[in-house]
């Protein structure tokens, strides 16, 4: 089993926060408690589109209403705009930009999200500097990636069709969210990162971006991927389905021991869940 000095809560202000990101919460609480590590609150605002102010405050809002505690990070919205919006990093994400830029790994592309065909942009050799292009990464697509698990396990997977190339600067300039996340993840000693199974892919991208930055202290973090709650027909929970939101639950009358219990509940577990405590108590953790 891996051992862990710091692990984080990543939400984004890009809908109000639901049932599934509770969950993630608690298993980080739990497996931080287990290790003695320390949770930083990193709220990823880079998606300056998406970013809402009254999504925003309801991270703050729900995570006071609910009693789920952590010891680095902002302690409210103001705190947070002066001296933790990922906007203050844009020097280290540009270094990083910069650095692929030199070491010729990335390349322009002009695609539209409604193109359906592969991206054929590596060949076009469209000028970096054109205005309105994204960066993509130029991903080795052979060679197995290894991942540190928290159980003490490695894993090794190449990488998806669905990451090949993946983004790393935005068409509207702004860093993408693979390369924002490695470099937080390491400017801040972030250890052990726990997060949904359907962010699998990801780890496997962002695990090759750190390789190819030569960032090789991201090999020594641990991952956790967790079991997703999903809704009746089995989906994944989305932000846009209000029904699950804490806010809306909130609304209904709902204390946090009645959330606690109902996430359990949708976990098999049928128990009453009176605290935040508890409710972490109740979670089973890899290890």
């Amino acid at each position: 089993m891996s051992q862990s000095h710091k692990t984080r809560i990543a939400p984004t202000p890009s809908g109000y926060l639901h049932v599934g990101n509770v969950l993630s919460f608690g298993i980080t609480t739990a497996l931080a408690r287990k290790n003695g590590a320390t949770v930083l609150l990193r709220i990823d605002d880079m998606d300056r589109d998406r970013v809402n102010a009254l999504y925003l405050q309801d991270i703050f809002d729900t995570l006071n209403y609910l009693g789920v505690p952590w010891n680095e990070g902002p302690a409210d919205v103001a705190d947070f705009e002066r001296s933790f919006s990922q906007l203050h990093r844009m020097p280290l994400y540009r270094e990083a930009l910069n650095q692929l830029v030199q070491n010729k790994l990335v390349f322009a592309c002009n695609c539209t999200r409604s193109q359906q065909h592969p991206c054929t942009c590596l060949q076009k050799h469209i000028p970096l500097s054109t205005p309105n292009v994204s960066w993509r990464l130029i991903t080795n697509n052979n060679d197995p990636i290894r991942i540190k698990t928290y159980s003490g396990t490695t894993v090794s997977e190449t990488l998806p069709i669905s990451m090949r190339n993946f983004v790393v600067k935005k068409k509207d300039g702004y860093p993408a969210y693979q390369l924002t996340s490695v470099i937080d993840d390491l400017h801040y000693g972030v250890d052990l990162i726990v997060r949904g199974q359907d962010l699998w892919a990801s780890t496997l991208a962002q695990q090759q971006l750190a390789e190819a930055m030569g960032k090789t202290g991201f090999n020594r973090i641990a991952f956790c991927h967790h079991p997703l709650i999903t809704d009746v027909t089995g989906s994944k929970l989305s932000k846009s389905a209000g029904s699950i939101s804490i806010q809306y639950l909130k609304q209904q009358g709902k204390s946090p021991a009645e959330i606690f219990t109902m996430i359990t509940a949708m976990m098999g577990i049928a128990e009453k869940v009176d605290s935040w405590e508890e409710f972490v108590e109740q979670l089973p953790i890899a290890g």
